[in-house]
């Protein structure tokens, strides 16, 4: 094939309505020219890389509203951009099984033209993980203690499943998705580089499972021992088997 042509056409002419709205002309101009790749993954690399970053600025700001929604307590609202937060971060899980087709070779090569970058300084995860205490504040202010309720309350002495659960799920879902992400990105730098390798900041990578313990909503999780742990106590931590009961007659 005419890879010249192919190249030149890949990049539209910038004239149309389409191209103009979107700036597809700077839009495909932030990846490097095909001539100054260092392998053929490299374009992947930096495409799913600059996608994410576009899918954590949309999370950003859906969060934004998502916060302005607690504060009006609209529990509708809420709950549907949480929604639609949850499905960016299925996607952006995704998105990493793509890296997974790349060599560890061809990744060196690669991570050669990174200079000392790293994951950790991306200014979407950075901010991600900032937003959910604001989050967490406005939604004990405007769910909890506007209404005098706990979270022990909403789960278990007085649950019947209302807007302040439903709302405590959407966040939980949240948490869990992002640990999902950190954990599926652990997953392929396993794959790709090992565990136990230097990362560009001369650090062990493995240091970065010290991050998956990492929870946003602590109170929302830690309910969940408190009250197995509360129901051990009522029912009896070590039960009777099945087979006990069924021959026993009882």
């Amino acid at each position: 094939m005419d890879r010249e042509f192919f190249y030149k056409e890949s990049q539209g002419t910038g004239d149309l309505d389409y191209e103009r709205y979107l700036n597809t002309s700077g839009l495909l101009s932030l990846q490097k020219p095909f001539e100054e790749l260092c392998n053929a993954d490299e374009l992947q690399f930096m495409i799913i890389h600059q996608v994410e970053e576009l899918w954590m600025k949309l999370i950003m700001y859906t969060l934004l509203d998502i916060d302005d929604y607690i504060a009006q307590k609209n529990t509708l609202r809420v709950v549907t951009l949480f929604s639609r937060v949850h499905r960016i971060q299925r996607m952006m899980i995704q998105q990493l099984d793509i890296l997974e087709t790349m060599s560890p070779k061809e990744y060196q090569e690669i991570r050669l033209q990174l200079g000392n970058g790293s994951g950790q300084e991306s200014p979407g995860f950075k901010i991600l993980r900032k937003m959910p205490q604001k989050i967490w504040d406005s939604f004990e202010s405007q769910y909890l203690k506007s209404s005098g309720l706990t979270v022990a309350d909403i789960y278990h002495h007085k649950y019947n499943h209302d807007e302040a659960y439903v709302v405590a799920e959407a966040m939980v879902e949240f948490d869990e998705l992002f640990q999902k992400f950190l954990y599926h990105h652990i997953l392929l730098i396993r794959r790709s580089i090992g565990l136990e390798a230097k990362s560009l900041k001369g650090r062990s990578v493995s240091l970065l499972e010290k991050g998956l313990k990492m929870r946003f909503f602590p109170k929302l999780w830690d309910v969940r021992s408190w009250m197995t742990d509360e129901w051990g106590g009522e029912y009896g931590e070590v039960r009777q088997s099945l087979s006990e009961i069924e021959s026993s007659g009882h």
